[in-house]
């Protein structure tokens, strides 16, 4: 099976994070990694071409410095990868983004898309489906459990009341959660080996997508302001003088808790 994992670099999310003066991801203001939940994807990725074999190709949109993070996603057991890169991608919303990768996938023919249900810079959770319309495929998302029955997929769609099950044949994507796998940890023997794995590098044109498309220039949203988050400050403080059950609950109705 030919299986593509969906690879985003972002942001430290134990660290601050802030906006650059267009508004953009400041992706300098803190150590950059892979996003959390595509280490799930890549995990699940890996799973299934032990079990039904295959390949593995992690693909990535980003700026020169995501090549760090596509060597560790290497590291883990990928056989390869391809990174997209422009310097016109530089402010693209997830409009433009899906375009670039559906671009990419393509070109590629993969026969199971997996990723990050979402990542941890933007939460929109929207890329899948959008990847799903422009390549129609079907989008299986929010995955807490996948089954491969050769070209059948059945996944546990994760919900607040429970799951769901769904089905579809390949091709087709999935988006997964954390509750699918625990991912490994990359060995010294994958991560010297990551360093000699192919990475093949595409620009735009390669794609055939011109620079008005994407960026600022194609983005079908916009940041007008922001705000920094408030430092936190100290708690309340219930003193038990015989009505402490009163207080606590008096206090729990003040902030809509109850």
């Amino acid at each position: 099976m030919n299986i593509v994992v969906l690879v985003k670099q972002v942001p430290d999310s134990g660290a601050e994070r802030t906006l650059s003066a267009d508004f953009s991801v400041d992706r300098a203001s803190s150590s950059n990694v892979i996003n959390e939940m595509d280490e799930y994807a890549i995990e699940e990725a890996l799973k299934i071409k032990e079990a039904h074999g295959g390949e593995v190709t992690v693909l990535t949109v980003g700026p020169a410095g995501a090549t760090d993070s596509i060597r560790k996603a290497l590291s883990m057991g990928p056989d390869k990868a391809v990174h997209v890169q422009d310097d016109a991608l530089h402010g693209s919303c997830a409009v433009a983004t899906s375009k670039v990768l559906a671009a990419a996938l393509r070109t590629l023919s993969p026969d199971l898309i997996l990723s990050g249900a979402e990542s941890t810079d933007g939460r929109v959770q929207v890329v899948p489906h959008m990847l799903a319309e422009l390549l129609g495929v079907a989008a299986l998302t929010g995955a807490r459990k996948l089954t491969v029955d050769g070209s059948q997929l059945t996944v546990e769609r994760q919900t607040d009341e429970g799951y769901e099950v769904v089905t579809a044949a390949t091709p087709a994507i999935v988006s997964v959660w954390d509750t699918i796998n625990e991912p490994r940890y990359p060995s010294f023997k994958g991560i010297m080996a990551a360093k000699k794995k192919p990475v093949q590098a595409l620009t735009l044109g390669d794609l055939g997508i011109s620079g008005d498309e994407v960026g600022f220039a194609g983005a079908t949203s916009q940041v007008l302001e922001f705000n920094k988050r408030p430092a936190r400050t100290g708690g309340a403080k219930v003193v038990d003088e015989g009505n402490g059950g009163e207080q606590l609950v008096s206090y729990l109705a003040s902030e809509k808790f109850v």
